[in-house]
């Protein structure tokens, strides 16, 4: 199989960094995620950029960072932030990175996995519910866009997930070559 990179995309909680981890360890691929790389970039927590900034800025720093290794990434594993896929510009990019995988997970998922997690700047506002309803509303068409492929998340664990990615994957690429 000969994917050069793997982008994970999806809403908070919907498992792209413990799915990226284990993803990577099983094709012996580097693993990086872009709110980690962001924070170190800028020394601080992405919930301190968000109260110093706003969001906008740490929009803008999702796209810098994507311009600064879209042409170094090579067998890389590459978990972004939710909110990434909502600039065109970051949805052409991704696009052009590699292989990019939607990781779906239905609003009632989201909320068993992210209710107590503190460290989510958008959802301390308001109720946890209706924030996450609202933003999966406006942020799934984006996600859809940006996709080679949809795996839904749901009721499955993170070994499942991978195996679904590695075999969806190999499956493109077969097909891919075919076509050629």
């Amino acid at each position: 199989m000969k994917v050069e990179n793997i982008i994970l995309i999806g809403f908070m909680g919907s498992g792209k960094t413990s799915a990226g981890r284990l993803l990577a360890e099983r094709l012996h691929y580097d693993f990086k995620d872009t709110d980690d790389m962001i924070g170190v970039l800028e020394n601080t927590t992405i919930a301190n950029i968000f109260r110093l900034h706003g969001e906008d800025y740490f929009r803008e720093l999702e796209t810098n960072l994507l311009l600064s290794i879209k042409d170094s990434m090579k067998r890389t594993v590459l978990s972004t932030g939710g909110g990434m896929p909502i600039r065109e510009r970051n949805r052409k990019l991704l696009k052009e990175m590699g292989h990019v995988v939607f990781l779906r997970a239905s609003c009632d998922t989201i909320i068993k996995r992210v209710s107590g997690d503190t460290s989510r700047p958008i959802l301390k506002k308001g109720n946890l519910n209706e924030t996450v309803e609202r933003l999966l509303a406006v942020r799934t068409p984006y996600y859809e866009e940006a996709a080679d492929v949809i795996i839904d998340t749901d009721n499955k664990s993170i070994y499942r997930i991978v195996d679904e990615i590695i075999e969806i994957i190999k499956y493109n690429v077969y097909q891919k070559r075919k076509d050629d």
